[in-house]
């Protein structure tokens, strides 16, 4: 591979504190891919090289296989496992939640039914009591992903709407860390749209969390 030049790499959760940074300039070659970026940041930061097996890559805010080419000036994020134009409302926000702003932005008239849920820190984990928790997020990216969900939702149960609101920041036990609200003419499509987006939250939406108790922390999703 020939001269090539910079790309922008951003890091979250597990895979900034390995690399001590959220972002840095990289030169790679000409026609370089996924897989070669990696063994470069492997390289630059050894400490990153045992999270990589766990990491999934996006470049420009899709994920992408090893073997995706990866262009100059591109955005490669490296995304720890997450613990985010379809009508609705798809934030990642730094302040306290309320349940009311999901649920107005999909209620209306021929709306029956509407389902909510609300997601908040608990007490303790397996035993260990939380004293905190810190949620990071890749917020364009993951502000997509949800959407991407709602639309997701609507394909799936047509006439759902969903909102969906995550907050990041440092949350103490009791406090909201995401509110959801689907909508649908009758009830059962409610309630197959709210549990949709809660799963797929889990899966695709880069939102991280670290749990933090008397004894220790860890990001959940990587272990101990």
């Amino acid at each position: 591979m020939s001269a090539g030049g910079a790309v922008t790499v951003l890091y979250f959760a597990a895979a900034r504190e390995r690399t001590g940074r959220a972002r840095e300039s990289l030169n790679v070659p000409e026609g370089a891919t996924v897989r070669d970026v990696l063994r470069l940041l492997a390289t630059a930061h050894p400490g990153l090289e045992p999270l990589l097996p766990h990491l999934r890559v996006a470049v420009d805010q899709e994920f992408v296989s090893a073997e995706a080419p990866v262009r100059q000036g591109a955005e490669v994020a490296l995304i720890p496992p997450v613990a985010g134009g379809s009508p609705g409302l798809f934030q990642v926000v730094d302040r306290p939640l309320r349940l009311e702003d999901v649920v107005e932005a999909v209620g209306g008239e021929a709306y029956g039914g509407l389902v909510t849920f609300s997601g908040s820190v608990r007490n303790q984990t397996k035993g260990r009591r939380v004293l905190r928790l810190e949620y990071e997020a890749y917020a364009p990216m993951a502000e997509k992903k949800l959407a991407e969900i709602g639309g997701e939702a609507t394909a799936l149960w047509p006439g759902v709407r969903l909102a969906i609101v995550h907050r990041v920041g440092t949350l103490v036990p009791g406090e909201l860390a995401v509110v959801i609200a689907a909508a649908a003419p009758h009830r059962k499509e409610a309630f197959r749209g709210c549990e949709h987006a809660i799963e797929r939250l889990k899966q695709d939406v880069p939102i991280w969390k670290k749990e933090f108790f008397e004894d220790g922390e860890v990001w959940v999703g990587l272990g101990p």
